[in-house]
């Protein structure tokens, strides 16, 4: 397969962690990135379409082009046991072409060449018996729109017809689909000789032997053929690398001088040629500042045109938003380059250590976050797990692979390690995954990714689908085909800019309580942070508890769906505690210690949990104040409550009301000289309308 060195084009990490060179991950919902999972769908979209059914050309049949023509024909031959190849075409000064012939592949004669000047030449024997079967196709205009039709057509053949296991076999219909070239390559630069690829593929594929749609023959040429222009890329390639990442540190350069806060580093080989770089931006400093407590590092992504790997530091914002922290490129996935990125990473934030740290499946990452980062915790991100499972257990499991998996999901939940345990035993000994190699690696990292080890582990939120959802949106629009380096640092630039962020909405937060806790919280977390811990406080509802001697308390649900859970309160600080993990793990309280907060009276949750980093004022963009937004029921409901509450403090003595009356009527001749926009004037107004 020929590598065009014009595109850098950058895919997710095929390469099974598991360390086998020949174990491929194919990631589940991955419907951009993977270039071979698309050229599959390509390859299964041709064979669907050229299964409908082809009836026999007719003269003064009509085409939209030559090639639609061919293909029909084509299609059409195949069905019927031959093949058919292009002839001659005529052309003209007007028309250009306007007129293609197409026969069969036995038509003609093979004229005799000159025999090459050995001792023994080779006396092949032609195909070619003259049959007369054809198709002439000739362009004409009809009211300025091109077509052709079929102005002759013979389908009198003068040799045998061939069955369906045998036309496969024709040089015309012996392809090799981009996805297998890939796949032979591979094998070829592993030692693995021709009869041995073809045996692997026929296995990958669960065909029997010879029912491949090519020969051995085939990929015999098509390796031959590749070695040379493998080599001829390989430079090109390699010279392409070094400009475009010596372009890639002038950019930084450039940006450095006009831009005294943004920063860089690099490494070079001993020919001074880069090798890794590294850079972040003054915006992405001041959100660590932050929310640098959690923070993603994905290395997901690499260019196969350059075989660099891209790895991107995000952060979660108090809007549950990721924010991006830093980018680096590394020429290959070895502790040493891992390091040096953490390093130059560290660096960048002034020295400050996240709390936890997400990452993908790398014992190489895993190696370097343990020895740069050792009083940081490493959590595997659960999605990049799941991803995994189909293209690991699908080819073992079969069948059975959906009940492994909805196994699998309950059991990455479950709360206790000693019960985790031996839940997993369980299931690897029900589906006989005991010699799995998978199954054996993702145990080797069990502290790392289940719910039961991590519990305590602080997280903000940052492994929810919506988190992941949003990562995806911003690769998509930093690694949409790029042509070279630069383009893509201005890319990522652009997308870290804060300016360029959409500002949140200063939306209208609805209680469903009538908790005073419900309240304060709505007055001070986002809209984000607060529909969590709303979320916790209605459910809050439905938990009885049973207060313990030392003064702690066991809460249970009414309905016992789940264990007790142990809430320690501390009077003397106002400490509280749940054995849940919750508020340690999200930094939203749990419905259990909420639960026990409305038990003690208490009107506010107590300031040391509302983490400032879920608070409003933490914003790293202003808030966007909607007018437009709120309906008149909204508003309503706003006012009403201001103003009852003004009422009842005001009808205490003569003085306090006298003085609500003056301070409202000023008030009120204030707010009718402020001007009004029209949106918003028409949007109360149909408010209004509607309502009457």
């Amino acid at each position: 397969m020929t590598m065009k060195p014009s595109s850098n084009i950058w895919i997710r990490r095929q390469q099974c962690p598991c360390g086998d060179w020949k174990c491929y991950v194919k990631y589940e919902g991955d419907d951009q990135t993977s270039v071979s999972s698309q050229l599959i769908k390509n390859e299964t979209t041709s064979t669907s379409s050229s299964s409908e059914a082809v009836f026999m050309p007719y003269v003064g049949q009509i085409f939209k082009t030559d090639e639609d023509a061919f293909e029909y024909y084509s299609n059409f031959a195949r069905k019927n046991g031959f093949s058919i190849r292009k002839a001659r075409s005529t052309e003209s000064q007007n028309l250009g072409i306007y007129r293609r012939d197409f026969v069969c592949y036995r038509s003609g004669f093979n004229q005799p060449r000159k025999k090459a000047n050995v001792e023994h030449p080779r006396d092949r024997k032609s195909v070619r018996c003259g049959c007369d079967a054809k198709l002439y196709l000739t362009k004409e205009i009809v009211n300025g729109v091109t077509q052709w039709y079929i102005s002759q057509f013979s389908n009198v053949h003068n040799h045998e017809l061939l069955e369906d296991d045998q036309v496969r076999l024709l040089p015309a219909y012996r392809k090799i689909q981009e996805a297998d070239q890939e796949r032979i390559l591979l094998l070829s630069k592993a030692g693995f000789p021709v009869n041995r690829i073809v045996k692997v593929l026929e296995l990958e594929k669960g065909v029997q032997p010879g029912q491949l749609p090519f020969i051995e023959k085939d990929v015999r040429n098509f390796v031959r053929t590749c070695k040379k222009s493998v080599q001829e890329n390989d430079a090109l390639l390699t010279e392409k690398r070094e400009n475009d990442t010596l372009e890639l540190l002038e950019a930084c350069k450039a940006m450095a001088e006009r831009d005294a806060d943004f920063v860089y580093d690099y490494t070079a080989d001993e020919n001074s040629k880069v090798e890794n770089i590294s850079w972040s931006y003054a915006d992405s400093v001041r959100a660590y500042t932050v929310f640098g407590d959690v923070v993603t590092f994905d290395t997901t992504y690499r260019s196969i045109t350059y075989g660099l790997l891209l790895g991107v530091w995000f952060g979660i914002d108090n809007h549950g938003k990721p924010v991006f922290l830093g980018c680096a490129l590394l020429q290959d996935e070895s502790l040493n380059s891992f390091a040096w990125a953490l390093q130059t990473f560290l660096r960048f934030m002034r020295g400050r250590c996240p709390q936890t740290v997400l990452t993908d499946i790398d014992s190489s990452l895993r190696d370097a976050i343990a020895r740069e980062l050792p009083d940081t915790k490493h959590v595997i991100c659960s999605w990049h797990v799941h991803s995994k499972l189909s293209s690991w257990f699908t080819p073992s499991l079969g069948s059975q692979y959906e009940e492994f998996k909805a196994e699998f999901d309950m059991l990455c939940h479950l709360e206790g390690i000693e019960e985790f345990e031996h839940q997993w035993n369980h299931l690897v000994a029900r589906f006989g995954l005991a010699s799995d190699k998978h199954i054996a690696l993702l145990f080797s990292y069990r502290t790392s990714w289940p719910l039961s080890y991590i519990r305590s582990y602080f997280l903000a939120r940052s492994m929810t689908a919506e988190f992941y959802q949003s990562l995806d949106e911003f690769f998509k629009r930093i690694l949409s085909g790029q042509t070279c380096l630069q383009l893509f640092f201005e890319q990522v630039g652009f997308a870290a800019d804060l300016r360029n962020r959409s500002k949140e909405a200063l939306q209208y937060m609805h209680t469903k309580t009538c908790l005073p806790i419900e309240e304060n919280a709505r007055s001070i977390l986002t809209p984000y942070a607060f529909n969590a811990l709303q979320h916790e406080i209605v459910l809050s509802m439905q938990y009885a508890t049973t207060e313990l001697a030392n003064g702690s308390y066991l809460v249970r649900h009414y309905k016992k769906m789940e264990g007790e859970y142990l809430v320690i309160w501390i009077s003397q600080d106002e400490q509280i505690h749940c054995s849940c993990k919750e508020f340690e793990h999200s930094g939203i309280l749990c419905r259990h210690c909420l639960r026990v907060l409305t038990v003690k009276n208490y009107f506010e949750i107590p300031e040391k949990y509302i983490l400032f980093r879920w608070r409003l004022e933490s914003s790293l963009v202003a808030l966007e104040d909607q007018n437009g937004q709120c309906n008149s029921d909204e508003y309503a409901q706003v006012f009403h409550s201001l103003a009852a509450t003004l009422l009842t403090e005001s009808l205490f003595t003569k003085e306090r009301f006298n003085h609500v009356h003056r301070e409202l009527s000023r008030l009120l001749e204030h707010v009718r000289n402020m001007p009004v926009s029209n949106e918003f004037a028409s949007n109360m107004a149909a408010n209004n309308i509607s309502e009457s």
